[in-house]
């Protein structure tokens, strides 16, 4: 069953790239098959054309030419899923990379380098977007519990007034009685009173347990690498560590509940990061392009700092962040 998924994820996008080689529309494509358009296509499209390019090199450059076109019909369909279209643009973009070099191919590597610019400000919107929802429901939630807390503290309130007030009566009749049989009266009291203490019981059980914080507080961690300090520096970047273990070693600590959010910040474009890029693909860790990095020493710094500074306001759930 895998296989045929991938069989029939690959041909979709043989079928893209054909309808898109030979100017045919290609929406009408897009529009019958709006569930294949996700995560999965992005990262077959990245896989499918570095095999292609690797193979028939001498149809690198047509190629990429192809699927820059076809990024930039996904990016600006408007159906689906909005989020997943944008990581299809992105990845056929950043695929045709190392083809579309400036020295070579200045126009394509003009038009790739705006593509991605846009993309990568669409996705940061989307991602905030996300946020701020996540962020407002928590509160809508909070405030339901606050309220259903605060109900059942009246309502155990007045159980305990009711308890009381048949306690004062069964002790006023008990006084009043001297038969050693009970009557149907007192009998019935005795009935509600543990019928009140059973209700009681299971209101105060129940707002003890409103106070357990959400689930969403189990993602507590998000992670940032700087790719330049990993490397030792980027002339002659030394790749001889694990991001996997680096996951690894953090996961195992104490503060370290579950891994919200990951990013990686480099100039993906150097082809000297290329295994380190299939890594991060691998472990889902998210690529920040800095496109001045090569140039400006601090770039990945200021942006993972500026990063880390909106999430902590805008993500209070998060307790740990690396």
């Amino acid at each position: 069953m895998a296989n045929e998924a991938a069989n029939q994820e690959q041909n979709f996008l043989i079928d893209l790239l054909r309808a898109t080689y030979q100017n045919q529309e290609v929406y009408p494509i897009l529009q019958h098959n709006l569930s294949k358009l996700n995560d999965n296509l992005a990262l077959m499209l990245r896989k499918w054309v570095s095999e292609r390019f690797a193979k028939e090199p001498a149809i690198a450059i047509n190629l990429a030419r192809v699927i820059i076109k076809l990024s930039t019909i996904i990016k600006e369909f408007e159906q689906g899923n909005l989020a997943s279209n944008l990581e299809i643009a992105i990845a056929g973009y950043e695929t045709v990379l190392p083809i579309v070099n400036h020295e070579a191919f200045p126009k394509e590597w003009d038009i790739v380098q705006q593509a991605l610019v846009t993309a990568y400000q669409q996705r940061q919107q989307i991602f905030s977007r996300t946020i701020g929802e996540m962020r407002e429901q928590t509160v809508q939630t909070q405030s339901q519990i606050n309220t259903l807390t605060e109900q059942l503290q009246q309502e155990s309130e007045q159980a305990k007034l009711q308890v009381n007030e048949l306690k004062t009566i069964i002790t006023q009749l008990k006084q009043e009685v001297s038969s050693s049989e009970p009557t149907q009266e007192i009998t019935s009291l005795i009935a509600d009173l543990k019928e009140l203490k059973q209700r009681h019981l299971r209101v105060e059980q129940f707002t003890t347990t409103t106070h357990i914080s959400p689930n969403i507080g189990q993602f507590n961690t998000a992670i940032f690498y700087d790719i330049e300090n990993l490397t030792m520096g980027r002339s002659n970047p030394n790749l001889n560590f694990s991001l996997k273990q680096i996951q690894t070693n953090l996961e195992n600590t104490s503060l370290v509940n579950k891994i919200a959010i990951q990013c990686a910040y480099a100039d993906w474009s150097d082809s000297r990061l290329k295994l380190l890029k299939n890594e991060i693909q691998e472990l889902g860790i998210e690529a920040i392009q800095i496109f001045d990095y090569s140039y400006k020493r601090n770039a990945a710094d200021m942006q993972l700092a500026i990063d880390v500074m909106e999430l902590a306001q805008s993500r209070p759930t998060l307790q740990v962040i690396r």
